[in-house]
Order: C-alpha cells, then sequence, then structure tokens
C-alpha cells in the first residue's frame, strides 16, 4: 500500500525532517511541502491525497481550522510543539499527534498506525458512499441526490432543503449539524451558523455573499477563514 502525503509547515527545519523521514519509508509517495495551508489547499483538492502531516499554529489559517476544509478520506497527523493541542486535535479527528521535535522512532510509529486504519477501513464496506441520503418529510421517506442540492438552511428544529429546478424547499425534523456531519466536506460547507451551502453550486459570490437566484446568502465571521481557503483553493491567478 502506498499512501500519497504532504507535508503543510510554516516552519522550514521542521518540514525539512519531515521531508527526510517521509523519503525513507518506501509506502509513502510525497506530493508536496508547503509552509501555509492556503498554498497547500490547491495541490489538494486536485489530487486524492491520503495523509496530511499538519503544523497547528501557522499564520492565515491554522492547522485546526484547515483540518475541517480537508476531504474526509484525507487522515491527518498534526505536528506542533505544544502539547494542549492534543484534545483539539482528536475533535476533529486527527489520526495521532506528534511532538516536536519529532523523533523517526514515533514518526514509524504513526505511519504504522495510520496503514493499518486504512487497511482497516477497505476491509469495511463504505455504508456512505452512494451520492444520496433519506429524510423524513410528511410521514414518507424522500430521497435527496447530493447534485441536486443547492444549499440547505436550519431553523430551530427544521432543516429545509433547497433543490435545483425546485422553487419550494423540502422541510424535515432535524438539526442543521447531524446534516453537516452527513454530507461530504468541502464538497458541502457550513458558511453560516443557519446555512450549508454546495459549494460546486456557487456560480457568484458578491462581498461575501453566495448568490442563488436572488437569494443572497452572507458568510458570517466565524467560518470566513474556511471559506477563503476553499475559494483560494479554486482561484485562477
Amino acid at each position: 500500500m502506498t499512501l500519497k502525503c504532504v507535508i503543510i509547515d510554516d516552519e522550514p527545519l521542521a518540514a525539512q525532517l519531515l521531508r527526510s523521514y517521509a523519503e525513507k519509508i518506501p509506502s509513502l509517495e510525497l506530493v508536496g511541502v508547503f509552509s501555509s495551508a492556503i498554498e497547500a489547499s490547491k495541490t489538494i483538492r486536485s489530487n486524492r491525497i491520503d495523509l496530511a502531516f499538519l503544523d497547528i499554529q501557522m499564520p492565515e489559517l491554522s492547522g485546526l481550522e484547515f483540518a475541517k476544509l480537508l476531504p474526509k478520506e484525507t487522515k491527518i497527523i498534526f505536528t506542533t510543539a505544544f502539547n494542549q493541542y492534543a484534545i483539539e486535535g482528536y475533535k476533529v479527528d486527527a489520526i495521532d499527534y506528534l511532538l516536536k521535535p519529532i523523533s523517526f522512532e514515533d514518526f514509524t510509529l504513526t505511519i504504522n498506525k495510520v496503514i493499518s486504519k486504512f487497511q482497516e477501513e477497505k476491509s469495511i464496506p463504505l455504508e456512505h458512499s452512494d451520492r444520496f441520503i433519506y429524510i423524513k418529510s410528511d410521514y414518507k421517506l424522500l430521497q435527496l441526490r447530493y447534485d441536486d442540492i443547492l444549499y440547505i438552511e436550519g431553523e430551530k428544529d427544521y432543516v429545509k432543503f433547497y433543490l435545483e429546478g425546485q422553487t419550494k424547499p423540502i422541510t424535515s425534523l432535524m438539526n442543521l449539524k447531524k446534516v453537516e456531519e452527513r454530507l461530504p466536506s468541502p464538497e458541502f460547507m457550513r458558511i453560516h451558523r443557519s446555512y450549508i451551502v454546495h459549494m460546486s453550486k456557487v456560480k457568484t459570490v458578491d462581498r461575501y455573499r453566495f448568490v442563488f437566484g436572488d437569494k443572497f446568502i452572507p458568510v458570517s465571521s466565524s467560518y470566513k477563514d474556511e471559506v477563503d481557503a476553499f475559494l483560494n483553493g479554486h482561484l485562477l491567478s
């Protein structure tokens, strides 16, 4: 098994050390070394990356913030000099946490853990590989295809799904957090406490407002960094 990996660390010496370790492991294919999350985002969007070595403390966008934007299939190993971030790291499903200075022994043990995790997942049928979900609405089960969803709005205990080609939303009794956890990220991104947007359906962004016809959905300040990272990763410049 060969895993494609990236290293994201704004400390040149730390990044170089990780590079030297990765190049010694036959099961790792190093795709790139980056000094910031913004710089790495284009490569991650255009390649299937299995593993990201991610520094937590970085300018512009921290490793913890960037981890929330990574595809679910990308495993995360946090690297940092501060062990107080360990709990936060596991909150975003990091597979491991390496404390600097990192020894080759610790690095190797972590890679073995990652490989075991991938092998375990390959042996288990994927439950959510289909591109649709079922929701309850008006005492019926309705199938919603991911490709039909434009955006989702949360209103207290209800969620409204706005679909392509339909003027009225489909309403279901559930909370927006549950929907966010179920949908693939960053294809679907939380941009506001009340909205999840299907990013591939966004044709126009007007001053941090996502435009769907005559509907303008604002990006709240708490999600601005994540949205910036996604948009910059797709920006032709």
